[in-house]
């Protein structure tokens, strides 16, 4: 049998923590930056956490 491939596209976005979570960066931070306020780009600057309802579907992408 073939071993299962992750998604390339996945592995590139996401990360795991130490306690299983799914972190993620923010979305509309890579360009068109200077009609955005400092605030705005500041704030898009931390990661987070993949939500509960999408986690299924990144787990899944991510073979966990």
């Amino acid at each position: 049998m073939p071993k299962v491939k992750t998604k390339s596209g996945a592995k590139k976005r996401f990360a795991l923590t130490g306690t299983g979570k799914v972190k993620r960066k923010h979305a509309f931070k890579s360009h068109i930056l200077t009609k955005k306020t400092t605030k705005q780009k500041r704030g898009l600057t931390h990661t987070g956490l993949v939500s509960s309802s999408d986690m299924s579907r990144v787990r899944q992408m991510l073979n966990i």
